[in-house]
């Protein structure tokens, strides 16, 4: 089928393009290059540098491409940013994705495959790991835009007949993440110690997240293909602090790591694990890489980065 992968030069994105393209899918990438890098982009995929949010250009896009299915990548990703100024997170992760849905209702995609957030959406959760019945409670502009949209998804499914997919991810990491983003904090440490910089933690580095490999997430994308319209979380049901990914790194790399602790920031949840039962039920997907062996493979992408 022909798949039209929004973000797909980002560092989530061109890996979901990767596993489309291996298992013989068309595949049609737009991505104003704000985060996302040309060198991300597989060869075999069509590229249009052009924003979500340009209505004419994407329907030029639609028009021509006829595509199948949208996988919706594209987003505004700084948690941060989104609290500091949540009109432009809005502009881009609720407009931006509101045009993509009317160019799917106008166009007749047939399925829609949204990546959202399961580290944001739940906010402090009763019950770790949560699963998809437990209510949301966003925290950040952006978590608010992300359940939005997948309200927004709801509707186009209810009224239109367009199926939705969302997937909340856990914390996603893996090659091609950049250190120098706000998102990210096993990039960003991996970049700092190959640079024999400090890395900074905010508040004492308890906080937990739920971090699950790029490669899984990827294979959970060519999952959705066939799946029914639904929400599933993506994670591995695993709580992993901060101060856990230092020593973790120290092992693997065999170096004391300076660590910086400022103030926590705005917006940031304490605790946080996905249960992916429901996904591992209907789509038959279930994490296969332990965060050690994924962070091995970081250490070792970045290090080969440095040498080129």
């Amino acid at each position: 089928m022909k798949i039209l992968v929004t973000g797909g030069a980002g560092f989530i994105g061109s890996h979901v393009v990767d596993a489309y393209i291996q298992s013989g899918h068309q595949v049609v990438v737009t991505d104003n290059l704000t985060t996302g890098k040309r060198s991300n982009l597989n060869p075999e995929a069509i590229f249009y540098p052009v924003d979500i949010r340009s209505r004419g250009e994407m329907e030029t896009i639609f028009q021509n491409q006829l595509p199948d299915v949208v996988n919706h990548h594209a987003a505004q990703i700084n948690l941060r940013h989104s609290v500091e100024d949540p009109g432009y997170d809005a502009e881009i992760n609720i407009l931006g994705s509101i045009t993509l849905l009317e160019l799917c209702r106008k166009h007749h995609v047939k399925k829609c495959i949204f990546a959202s957030t399961g580290g944001a959406i739940y906010g402090e959760p009763d019950k770790i790991p949560v699963d998809e019945r437990a209510p949301a409670r966003p925290l950040s502009p952006y978590a608010i835009a992300k359940r939005s949209v997948e309200l927004y998804l709801e509707y186009y499914h209810r009224i239109w007949g367009l199926e939705g997919v969302v997937l909340r991810y856990g914390n996603v990491y893996g090659p091609r993440q950049d250190p120098r983003g706000e998102a990210g904090v096993i990039a960003i440490f991996c970049g700092n110690i190959l640079r024999g910089a400090s890395c900074r933690v905010f508040g004492n580095g308890h906080k937990t997240r739920d971090y699950v490999s790029v490669h899984d997430i990827a294979r959970a994308n060519l999952m959705a293909l066939t799946a029914p319209s639904d929400i599933y979380n993506l994670g591995t049901g695993l709580e992993t602090s901060v101060n856990r990914l230092v020593q973790i790194l120290q092992d693997l790399t065999g170096q004391k790591i300076p660590v910086v602790h400022e103030e926590e920031r705005r917006g940031e949840i304490e605790r946080i694990a996905l249960s992916a039962e429901k996904a591992g039920r209907m789509l038959g997907w279930r994490p296969s890489i332990p965060l050690e062996k994924g962070m091995e493979e970081v250490i070792g992408w970045f290090r080969e980065k440095e040498k080129s």
